[in-house]
């Protein structure tokens, strides 16, 4: 059987470019993105959404050829669609790596860390439970559910061609970046005051008896009070993560100019 060369190249305009947004967006995205997730069963993974949503997604008209230059400025926009959508997923989940930090290194457990598989850096301990905690909550609110079905929504609000993200958007994703600090500080600010009273009080106490060794008194009661901080402010981890999470939300669908 003869295929005519224009047929091939629809059927490959139709699912080429497809995947390469999908295939962006998975590795970049939280939880997907990390090292310890092999990339065949990523690629494996793009393919095989590709093929499932293919039929169901608009048809691909923008009158290029796929191997030209304005083909090649239509696969870069396809990547940098994906990788913008998962890049916010990734601010999402630093927030609370940032909050862990802040608080291991106020009680002294700043020295204990561990490599995290999101970005092979050491992070202390405290960090690594505050991101696999903010990680299965991620799972349980079905983020990664939402993400796929938002890039397969993304096909009808922004078609292929070679318009893609708009600069709004773009500030929108920067001014995100920077919201991540406020966020960790609202959800750190009762376990920081506590700290900084007690740190206090060492203070009030070196001064009323110089000849206390406040080094080695401080740091231990330092740790042990700072768990217990920890221990009692946990419970408001799901109020922050909600919100936060609210927020992230909203600027993803606008980013993929969906309405939700």
């Amino acid at each position: 059987m003869d295929l005519v060369t224009s047929v091939v190249m629809d059927w490959l305009a139709q699912h080429l470019w497809p995947m390469t947004r999908i295939s962006a967006m998975i590795m970049s995205m939280a939880l997907l993105s990390g090292t310890l997730i092999n990339q065949r069963i990523k690629l494996l993974l793009s393919v095989a959404i590709t093929f499932a949503v293919a039929p169901a997604l608009p048809a691909i008209n923008v009158g290029v050829e796929m191997f030209s230059v304005a083909g090649f400025v239509i696969t870069a926009q396809q990547i940098i669609i994906g990788v913008a959508l998962g890049t916010v997923s990734i601010l999402f989940l630093q927030t609370f790596v940032l909050t862990g930090q802040f608080i291991a290194m106020q009680i002294g457990l700043g020295f204990a860390s561990m490599v995290d598989p999101a970005n092979g850096q050491q992070v202390p301990v405290i960090a690594q439970f505050f991101l696999m905690l903010a990680s299965l909550l991620f799972l349980a609110f079905d983020g990664h559910l939402m993400m796929f079905r938002l890039i397969v929504t993304s096909f009808d609000t922004i078609p292929v061609g070679l318009t893609g993200i708009s600069h709004i958007s773009m500030r929108a994703i920067a001014d995100f970046g920077t919201m991540m600090f406020s966020v960790a500080l609202a959800s750190m600010l009762s376990a920081m005051i506590a700290l900084l009273l007690i740190n206090l009080s060492f203070g009030i106490m070196t001064r009323a008896a110089p000849q206390l060794n406040i080094f080695a008194i401080g740091f231990p009661v330092a740790m042990v009070s700072g768990l217990l901080i920890l221990w009692l402010t946990i419970g408001g981890f799901l109020a922050h993560f909600e919100r936060h999470w609210q927020t992230t939300v909203h600027l993803m669908c606008q980013v993929m100019g969906n309405a939700c």
